[in-house]
């Protein structure tokens, strides 16, 4: 496909190292100055706000401040400011709000209702002078750039990288600041690897498990929404340990299954699992060498267990992307979705 005729979507994934670069060069600053509001804090725990996409970059910094920091952290429901207009008491907190728009209106008002229950809150949001940048204590730009596409890629992975580099500056970690500064190559390399090798798995079938565990969970999470939007596919995401209780019962003969292995403590089962599919009749495919059943996938590994995660999407998009055309649809208008949707 030319540079002319590309999709949206194909052209913002090839813009995701460029994205990245931009982000950690641009906001490095306010990166590190939300870090060392979040370490004068020294809160005791945290929340998260954010929907679709944004709330998978979420999951995906709430095992980043668990592993980093050793402080829990819950997703918080934004309905329960804005529907139900309850305030909660989070003196002692920090809340991370993640929006690509910053006004979904849902999200400012749990932002804002953090704050005045005595939460620090900072902003992680693609526009800079947005309605939630500006209820927050700190914003994070994250300098993707304009998105096009409907199914967001380069705004979820500066999103994921910017909860990454604030935790590496409210907790002074320079191996993982080092890390976070070799990502853009790393996410070149992604682009490069073909995952075509899972489409004729799934021709026939009309659904998917994605499987992953910790930070790599997070990551499935947003590889089954991105089949669901692009593909019209219906895709579930699982912990590598969750699915070989009741999700295995529909597991048969060719289901087919993608697990999205990092090199962390979580790898060994992770292959252990995707094995096991295998062994059951699976159609099972993997980012590790650790397997012995489930096939190969190429991937990039970036040397920290934390970053380890993220090339992993950047591959995945290129290939969901060629995969929607290859069934015929167009990965930018997925039918009933738009760009922004301000919910309430």
């Amino acid at each position: 496909m030319s540079a002319n005729t590309a999709t949206h979507m194909r052209r913002e994934i090839d813009e995701i190292p460029e994205a990245a670069a931009r982000l950690l060069d641009g906001s490095a600053s306010a990166l590190a100055e939300a870090g060392r509001g979040l370490r004068e804090r020294d809160p005791h725990f945290v929340v998260t706000v954010a929907r679709g996409s944004s709330d998978h970059a979420a999951t995906f910094m709430k095992y980043a401040v668990e592993l980093t920091a050793g402080l829990a952290v819950a997703s918080v429901g934004p309905s329960i400011a804005s529907i139900y207009g309850a305030r909660l008491k989070l003196r002692g907190s920090a809340c991370l709000a993640v929006s690509q728009s910053g006004k979904s209106p849902d999200i400012v008002a749990m932002a804002e209702t953090a704050r005045a229950g005595g939460a620090l809150t900072v902003a992680i949001t693609n526009t800079a002078d947005s309605p939630l940048a500006r209820a927050s204590d700190y914003a994070i730009d994250i300098l993707a750039g304009p998105e096009r596409s409907v199914a967001a890629t380069k705004t979820f992975v500066n999103s994921a990288v910017a909860g990454l580099a604030l935790m590496a500056h409210a907790t002074d970690d320079q191996a993982l600041l080092k890390a976070l500064a070799g990502l853009p190559g790393h996410f070149e390399k992604a682009i490069a690897c073909d995952w075509m090798a899972l489409a004729g798995a799934l021709e026939n079938p009309q659904s998917l498990f994605i499987l992953g565990r910790g930070p790599s969970f997070a990551i499935a999470s947003e590889a089954a929404l991105k089949f669901k939007e692009t593909c019209a596919m219906h895709a579930e995401a699982y912990s590598a340990a969750e699915v070989m209780h009741g999700p295995l019962a529909l597991v048969g003969p060719g289901f087919p299954v993608l697990a999205l292995a990092a090199r962390d403590a979580s790898e060994p089962s992770v292959a252990e699992a995707a094995d096991g599919l295998t062994a059951k009749g699976a159609a099972a495919f993997i980012t590790s060498d650790k397997a012995k059943a489930a096939r190969l996938l190429p991937h990039v590994a970036t040397g920290h267990p934390l970053t380890d995660p993220l090339p992993l999407i950047v591959s995945f998009y290129g290939f969901v992307e060629a995969f929607a055309r290859h069934r015929g649809l167009d990965p930018d208008t997925p039918r009933n979705l738009r760009k922004v949707t301000e919910t309430l």
